[in-house]
């Protein structure tokens, strides 16, 4: 008679308290835009405090905390998860290919040229973007997900080198399956488990240098009601207005905390699938 297995009580609280904290900083940049209209400078005083018209008061160019706040997540959720998701696209796709080629001429055509950029200062990368194309979020982006893409496909091909070799892709290929099929069907399933643990280190690394570039002046408009921005422009009055800085700051730590947390948790889980797989 086989043991009961219990799930672990401690592994679920973790998982619902990830879902929960990711899901206020995501829920807000989704669905804030929804409920205020982007405030405009100069209705208001200047670093005004809580009142009944400001919830959160204003910023330093007068405009409401909270209604910025609602407009601010798109764009520093939207080009940190937009990076990380073409990343992946990209990288793991040469990654995929790299791990499966036959011939080693074809792994070193595809991994060679992107161990070039691994060494790349990411901010130097930013910022020579940021001279061109300052101000647009799709060039931050992409200028985040060029400098993912290199580790993205080192750990991917790293993670599917067994697999792409193993007995069962070999009896998949014997069968008459088709590359497409081999490599999405199998090959993709044995990197879920470090793709699980990297995605969130991915993006939380990401939602930094999307904020440091805008924060730093490097990204969108000093005038955008982007969290990293609203920050940097609030740090000046910070003592006058607190909310200007910490309401912003805490849904950025709110979102990549919750969602390390989160992908901490698929991960045990995959584990213990495995695991019980082998037995």
């Amino acid at each position: 008679m086989k043991p009961l297995k219990r799930r672990s009580p401690s592994g679920a609280l973790g998982a619902s308290v990830g879902a929960a904290l990711v899901a206020l900083p995501l829920g807000t940049a989704v669905l804030g835009p929804l409920f205020a209209d982007v405030p405009a400078a100069g209705l208001a005083a200047p670093y005004a405090g809580r009142e009944a018209a400001h919830l959160l008061g204003t910023d330093a160019l007068g405009r409401d905390v909270l209604a910025l706040l609602l407009h601010g997540g798109r764009s520093a959720l939207g080009m940190a998860l937009g990076a990380v998701a073409l990343a992946y696209l990209v990288g793991g796709a040469a990654g995929l290919v790299a791990a499966s080629a036959r011939r080693r001429w074809l792994d070193e055509l595809l991994i060679r040229p992107l161990d070039v950029l691994l060494p790349l200062p990411t901010l130097l990368v930013i910022s020579v973007v940021a001279v061109g194309w300052r101000g647009s979020p799709v060039a931050i982006a992409l200028a985040v997900a060029a400098v993912n893409v290199p580790p993205v496909a080192r750990l991917v091909r790293a993670a599917a080198l067994d697999a792409a070799s193993g007995p069962v892709t070999e009896a998949l290929r014997l069968q008459g399956e088709s590359w497409v099929r081999v490599q999405c069907g199998h090959v993709a399933r044995s990197v879920l488990a470090p793709v699980a643990a990297d995605i969130g280190t991915r993006v939380t690394l990401a939602v930094f240098l999307v904020g440091s570039a805008n924060f730093l002046g490097l990204g969108l408009d000093p005038t955008a009601p982007d969290w990293a921005v609203s920050i940097a422009r609030g740090r000046e009055g910070l003592l006058l207005q607190p909310w200007a800085v910490l309401a912003p700051a805490a849904m950025l730590v709110l979102f990549t905390v919750g969602l390390n947390l989160f992908a901490d948790r698929l991960l045990a889980r995959s584990r213990h699938r495995t695991q019980e797989a082998v037995r």
